[in-house]
């Protein structure tokens, strides 16, 4: 069982039908920040995505391309590890499901279940939607102008018929709203905890789980003509990167039961209803949690390739910036709920947030030091009330925001380090040390040796988001690799009285909307 040091997280595997969007990279970016923030302070991470290579939709899209199927999925995974490498993500595992660690795994689930009794033979015949690889019944159908039948998400339907095993999932109602009630932060947010029990207390019907119209899948053990539903075999990838089956290994028994499951609003019934029961029934422990997070619009415009406004993550980054994207994504909307991306407000972001308060509180006090105290660490007198206050805000930052990342609140986590780099501002105003240096220099050394705590500091807490501009500040202020994880937060790693300090350089410039292409879209 994993231990309680332990943080395993997952993203959800992306779909390799096509090539990535913000989307995918919102739900990445998360999962990195909280990794980060994790293993700063101590805790043993592992952190994996992938890409879900089999499939209907797959098979499809390799045959549109002209291309066999292992060599399209080869081509567009590669696109979601460049997106990781643009984006800095920190990921431990990279998953591909036509791996053949995968392809045992699967199989061994499968043949779990089935000695557990949980698997019986049958038929199939229903609605299936291709793009979604999920079943729904009529009741869940609307039918468009077109007369053709479409799902909740807005994806036709097709009526299908085939042999097919079944998962008794009907068996498991009772047990999964008794794991709910349990684990009351099983689902979050609370929002999608209460959509997840209505779905189940409104009846769970067995799920159809192989599939005999197409090939390319996990073959079912035993019994060639049938593969296993795209889920099954995609889910399973959280247990296949920790070792399984062989639950004796020592990354199954550091990292399993997983800490968190990242992943969109749209698939949080397949996370937080069927794969708790498959495991289950496997005899498996079940995830800690499934954190379903929201969708972002474009400028208030639902993406879709047909309106041609897909967020392109490797474009937002070639304009603005990694660690501007990334800060951007965590900072703008509060996690679990919808948002809307707009130039304007990413503009807003990079020269409020990152350049005129952050940056420019790093590039003041760094500029103070080499002018004042020969480009050395000050020496400090004692201590004054606005000090020890100053030192104390950020003395119970950590723990704050360590509260708020145990709870995948990453917004509100940042929303209290931007109060206290606010703070830091506002204390730089009122002790003025630019005036100190003519009246008072002993006094002046006091306050900027406060400075550059507070923003060796808020630099350690900020390095989880914006990791490049966060190390350049730390390399600044001559902060040993040593000491850039929290066990040197606060007074444990105060920076050493006349340690040689780099000449300042700004870490988080200004955006010229005039001058850039988005500025016309910033308006």
């Amino acid at each position: 069982m994993a231990n309680h040091k332990s943080f395993y997280i997952t993203t959800p595997i992306y779909y390799v039908n096509d090539k990535p969007h913000i989307g995918h990279a919102y739900t990445t970016l998360a999962c990195d920040v909280l990794a980060r923030f994790m293993r700063a302070d101590g805790r043993d991470v592992h952190f994996l995505t992938g890409t879900d290579e089999h499939g209907q939709k797959v098979e499809k899209s390799a045959a549109a391309a002209g291309i066999p199927a292992k060599q399209f999925c080869d081509q567009v995974s590669e696109n979601f590890r460049a997106m990781n490498r643009l984006l800095a993500i920190s990921n431990d595992d990279f998953i591909r499901t036509t791996e053949p660690r995968h392809v045992r795994a699967s199989q061994a689930i499968w043949q779990a279940l089935e000695r557990a009794g949980a698997i019986y033979r049958g038929s199939y015949s229903g609605w299936y939607a291709v793009r979604d690889e999920a079943y729904y019944a009529e009741d869940e159908l609307t039918l468009g102008p077109d007369g053709r039948r479409r799902a909740p998400s807005g994806a036709e339907v097709e009526w299908v018929e085939e042999p097919s095993h079944f998962f008794r999932l009907s068996a498991w109602q009772d047990r999964l709203l008794a794991h709910y009630a349990k684990h009351p932060d099983f689902i979050l947010p609370e929002s999608r905890r209460n959509e997840v029990i209505s779905f189940v207390r409104g009846g769970l019907k067995d799920l159809s789980i192989s599939r005999t119209s197409f090939r390319w899948g996990v073959p079912v053990p035993g019994e060639s003509a049938h593969i296993m539903y795209v889920w099954l075999d995609a889910l399973t990838n959280y247990i296949t990167a920790v070792g399984y089956p062989d639950v004796d290994s020592e990354l199954y028994r550091r990292y399993w039961p997983a800490t968190v499951h990242m992943v969109g609003k749209d698939i949080v019934r397949f996370h937080a209803v069927y794969w708790p029961a498959f495991l289950m029934a496997a005899g498996l422990q079940p995830p800690a949690r499934v954190f379903a997070h929201g969708w972002w619009t474009n400028e208030g415009q639902k993406m879709s390739k047909s309106l041609g406004n897909v967020i392109d993550p490797f474009a937002l980054v070639d304009r603005y910036g990694p660690d501007p994207v990334r800060y951007f994504l965590m900072r703008d909307l509060p996690f679990g709920n919808d948002g809307d991306f707009s130039h304007r407000a990413m503009v807003n972001r990079m020269n409020g947030d990152l350049a005129n308060d952050f940056g420019n509180l790093a590039q003041r006090v760094l500029s103070l030091v080499q002018r004042n105290c020969a480009g050395r660490v000050p020496l400090p007198g004692v201590l004054g009330d606005a000090d020890e206050a100053m030192l104390g805000m950020l003395d119970s930052l950590l723990g704050a925001m360590r509260h708020s990342f145990e709870r995948q609140e990453i917004h509100v986590a940042l929303n209290d380090l931007w109060r206290v780099i606010g703070e830091a501002n506002r204390y730089v105003d009122a002790q003025a040390p630019w005036t100190l240096a003519k009246t008072d220099p002993l006094r002046m050394a006091t306050v900027l040796y406060v400075l550059a705590e507070a923003v060796r500091n808020l630099a350690l807490l900020a390095a989880p988001v914006v990791p490049m501009g966060a190390q350049r500040m730390l390399d600044q202020l001559a902060v040993p690799a040593e000491g850039r994880d929290f066990r040197a937060y606060g007074a444990a790693g105060r920076l050493q009285p006349g340690t040689p300090l780099p000449k300042p350089l700004g870490v988080f410039p200004r955006f010229d909307a005039k001058a850039s292409p988005a500025g016309q879209a910033a308006g």
